[in-house]
C-alpha cells in the first residue's frame, strides 16, 4: 500500500536532515495518514479511506465526504476518489427516481 491520500493525493516528500556540522542526510518526510471510515448518506454506509489529517478536516469541514466530493472537479480528485465520487452520483441518482 502506497503512502499516499485517497483524496489529496498527497505523498512523501524528500529532503535532508541536517546536523550541527552540517552534514546531510537523506530522509523522507512522510504524511500523516490515517484510516477512517466515513459515513456516506447516498450509499447508506461507511467508506473506509486513507486519508491526510488534512484531508479529514477539510471533508469535515465541507459536510462530508458527499458533499465535498460532489463540488470538487474531478482534476483535483484522485482515481479513488473518481471512482468513489461515480458511485455517490449513481446512488443518489437511482434514490431520487
Amino acid at each position: 500500500m502506497s503512502r499516499r491520500c485517497s483524496i489529496t493525493g498527497k505523498g512523501a516528500l524528500i529532503g535532508h536532515s541536517v546536523s550541527h556540522a552540517n552534514n546531510k542526510t537523506k530522509r523522507r518526510f512522510l504524511p500523516n495518514l490515517q484510516t477512517i471510515s466515513l459515513l456516506s448518506d447516498a450509499l447508506r454506509g461507511p467508506v473506509r479511506l486513507r486519508l491526510s489529517a488534512n484531508a479529514i478536516r477539510t471533508i469535515e469541514h465541507n459536510g462530508g465526504i458527499d458533499a465535498y466530493l460532489s463540488d470538487m472537479p474531478d482534476r483535483h480528485l484522485t482515481a479513488e476518489a473518481k471512482r468513489l465520487k461515480r458511485r455517490i452520483l449513481a446512488a443518489r441518482k437511482k434514490a431520487a427516481a
